[in-house]
């Protein structure tokens, strides 16, 4: 940079002078680095030509995809170098499609399938907050571009005694929570995830909008049956559905996993039949939880499996010291069968 510089600022047309007549010349001083941005001085009147335009810039390099939020993140080494090593926070479409190809076994050959799905941000939990992340992640769907700070929902669940220490052990206390901090629509279902309430979650999440559901969690955070020992929160907002026939028009086979389809934004489109009550296999929810920024593709029937035995109060977490806010009649009334329907004030069911 500096040779490039010092012929930048040389006068090449000056009448030259010769070595023995000339005085002895004292080259200035460097520029100051802060002047090196400075424009040149203009060259004397008829002495030199003017100097072309510099070329343009180069274009802006495009926009990286924005990494995961994570809660706690200035507290925790471990977060810090997890967060280093996962780059950007994956889009749900390419997690499902990642998914389908890492287990093409588990999904039943005979069928075509139809990937519904709205992209959320991912938040790493800290401690018992899964409840509150997973609402924050569907809350940037219900109030755009950038919901609500956790810290305000922990704030606000506190206050109104409805948790602790960020831990939610009652439907009824999230979906009033859900109301009040984000202001949208909340249906509360009982009875679990099957038999009427099938149909009604399957067409909210076609139509975009967020699934609050507890459910125990195994240690690769996919749904497990532990009493309600390993209670904890998950957000849904896709669905992958197995069928005979993709309706046409509005859908478009994915170009690199033939037999996956997607719908076209810009077409309206028929909704297919959805699976019958008891087709196995059929149906996958594309589900998030705050322990991973990772979509995760979850067989609708083990969910529901889950949410039906969230019966009882974890042992260790009752000897462990810590407070906790459960409610009258405990795990089995606040979370067993239960889960939550959110949608924008302004949207129909």
């Amino acid at each position: 940079m500096d040779s490039k510089m010092t012929s930048l600022c040389a006068s090449p047309l000056e009448s030259p002078v010769s070595p023995s007549s000339q005085a002895p010349v004292i080259p200035p001083p460097p520029p100051a680095p802060h002047l090196m941005v400075e424009a040149f001085p203009p060259s004397p009147s008829g002495l030199q030509a003017p100097v072309p335009p510099p070329p343009p810039l180069p274009p802006p390099p495009a926009s990286a995809a924005a990494p995961p939020h994570v809660f706690g993140l200035e507290k925790s080494q471990l977060l810090r170098e997890a967060l280093e090593k996962a780059g950007p926070a994956p889009g749900s479409r390419e997690d499902a499609k990642r998914l389908l190809k890492l287990h093409k076994d588990r999904f039943r050959s005979d069928l075509q399938w139809i990937l519904f799905c709205a992209d959320l941000p991912s938040l790493i939990q800290e401690g018992p907050q899964c409840g509150l992340v997973a609402l924050w992640m569907a809350g940037t769907l219900l109030v755009p571009p950038s919901g609500i700070p956790l810290e305000r929902l922990v704030h606000m669940a506190v206050e109104k005694g409805y948790t602790a220490q960020g831990e939610m052990f009652s439907v009824a206390n999230m979906g009033r929570l859900a109301e009040e901090a984000l202001g949208c629509q909340v249906e509360l279902l009982r009875g679990g995830l099957g038999g009427p309430n099938k149909g009604r979650v399957l067409q909210h999440l076609v139509s975009g909008h967020p699934l609050l559901i507890p459910y125990d969690e195994d240690f690769n955070h996919e749904p497990c049956r532990r009493k309600g020992h390993k209670a904890h929160w998950a957000v849904s907002t896709g669905v992958l559905l197995g069928v005979r026939g993709v309706p046409s028009p509005g859908y478009a086979e994915d170009p690199e996993l033939p037999g996956l389809f997607h719908p076209v934004p810009s077409m309206p489109h028929q909704l297919p039949s959805l699976p019958e009550e008891g087709s196995l296999g059929a149906v996958y929810l594309l589900s998030k939880q705050g322990k991973s920024w990772h979509y995760q593709l979850w067989d609708y029937d083990q969910v529901q499996d889950s949410n039906l035995q969230l019966t009882d109060f974890s042992p260790s977490r009752a000897a462990d010291g810590q407070e906790y806010v459960v409610p009258a009649g405990g795990v089995r009334a606040g979370l067993c069968g239960q889960a939550l329907l959110l949608r924008p004030q302004d949207s129909s069911p």
